[in-house]
């Protein structure tokens, strides 16, 4: 039983306004052609298929081809992120029965995809992303009280509902004499101990944007999307499942340019321990590598992120050698601006996508504000944006006003 995990293609995508599309579906072809000559039995697309709520025209052309070529070969699993709209990623999903699943509704969370397998048949639970304000309601026991407003909390209560169809399950499969099934989740979250790049969208609620990897306990594999660097999460023990996030297949930011871009192929027989050969149970380096049964595939590289740094004549020189077909980002160190430098450095690297001038620091010199960039927290920033006009840092009340903005607005960019 062989799965392909991949997740965050954010079709549509701008990287500094260079459209992505068709890297994009160059690394939708490597897809296509992964599942096929590895004959997988399904592909998991843990959420984030499209960049924002109301995608181009051309990135739902490209999902659609790609779905289709897909489901010529294996069954494909896909749910909703944080980016997409579940309505709309969610059309027509009744009517997409056979080999292509979109689980995007939380009422079916606890409902599997069933994969028939001789060594015990494989459930795949697909979540959508769960948003608290959105779901804590429909999430909490009939008659209770919403759920705490937090993603622990949500997706507790989405795992106990897993919980139980898969204990029930695996009851019948003991009562009938039948192997006794395994099970994945597919889900869209930040988990504990990841570490983010600049390109994910915050998902803070209530102060809180992180669940932990307990909450996944009791299942095998968890397939995660959100984070956009391929990474192991949670508890290294025995008894506790496997949890790992793919990645992007593309870097979206240039805090992304030393990631390793790739996708997860995922042998259940070995993770489960169907094998008897413990050779097939072994993990390279164990305590660090990928996890029992798991290869990680090299994504196609359409063109490299780089950065050059130092004066312009070095840059325009040996310096920069190797780099002319590179996204670049460029900084400039001569003491004083370079003339005509925007021109220059675009003549010698067409795809530069960044390029700035930042002269040594002089001593004595006033230090200058830094730029803000989607790397800063954003409430940090208002705060002290607050505090450089109005001599103070904000009380507890601002604080909580500023917060109660921040989430509302984006809320409103969710939901669009």
């Amino acid at each position: 039983m062989r799965l392909l995990h991949t997740s965050d293609w954010h079709l549509g995508r701008t990287l500094h306004g260079v459209d992505l599309l068709e890297h994009q579906a160059a690394h939708l072809d490597h897809l296509v052609e992964l599942a096929r000559d590895e004959q997988v039995d399904a592909v998991l697309v843990a959420g984030d298929v499209y960049d924002r709520a109301v995608p181009p025209v051309e990135a739902v052309t490209l999902l659609s081809e790609t779905l289709a070529r897909l489901a010529e070969h294996t069954t494909v699993v896909l749910t909703p992120g944080n980016h997409d709209s579940a309505a709309r990623l969610g059309f027509g999903a009744s009517l997409m029965q056979e080999r292509v699943r979109v689980r995007s509704r939380v009422s079916g969370l606890a409902e599997p995809v069933v994969l028939p397998a001789e060594q015990g048949d494989v459930l795949v639970y697909a979540l959508p992303y769960l948003d608290p304000d959105v779901v804590r309601r429909d999430l909490a026991d009939e008659g209770a009280e919403p759920l705490a407003r937090s993603h622990e909390a949500v997706m507790g209560a989405a795992m106990a509902r897993v919980r139980a169809d898969l204990a029930r399950r695996v009851a019948d499969a003991a009562h009938t004499g039948a192997q006794r099934p395994r099970s994945v989740v597919v889900a869209h979250a930040f988990v504990v101990g990841g570490l983010p790049s600049d390109s994910e969208r915050d998902i803070r609620v209530g102060g809180v944007d992180v669940a932990p990897s307990g909450v996944f306990d009791g299942v095998d594999y968890v397939a995660l999307g959100h984070l956009h660097g391929a990474q192991r999460v949670g508890a290294d023990t025995p008894e506790g499942p496997l949890l790992r996030y793919s990645g992007s297949p593309l870097a979206y930011s240039f805090s992304e340019l030393r990631q390793m871009k790739s996708t997860v192929l995922l042998d259940m027989d070995a993770l489960t321990g169907v094998h008897t050969d413990p050779d097939a149970l072994a993990s390279p380096d164990a305590a660090n590598g990928p996890g029992p049964g798991v290869r990680l595939i090299p994504a196609p590289v359409p063109r490299r992120l780089a950065e050059l740094t130092g004066p312009l004549e070095d840059l325009l020189g040996a310096a920069g050698e190797g780099h002319a077909d590179d996204w670049l980002r460029v900084t400039v160190t001569d003491a004083h601006r370079p003339e005509d430098l925007y021109h220059r450095v675009k003549e010698r690297f067409p795809h530069a996508l960044v390029i700035q001038h930042r002269p040594p620091e002089r001593v004595g010199a006033t230090v200058r504000a830094g730029a803000v960039t989607s790397a800063h927290d954003v409430l940090e920033v208002a705060a002290e944006f607050v505090e450089h006009v109005s001599g103070s840092a904000p009380t507890a009340a601002e604080a909580a006003v500023l917060q109660r903005a921040y989430e509302q607005v984006t809320a409103a960019e969710r939901s669009a």
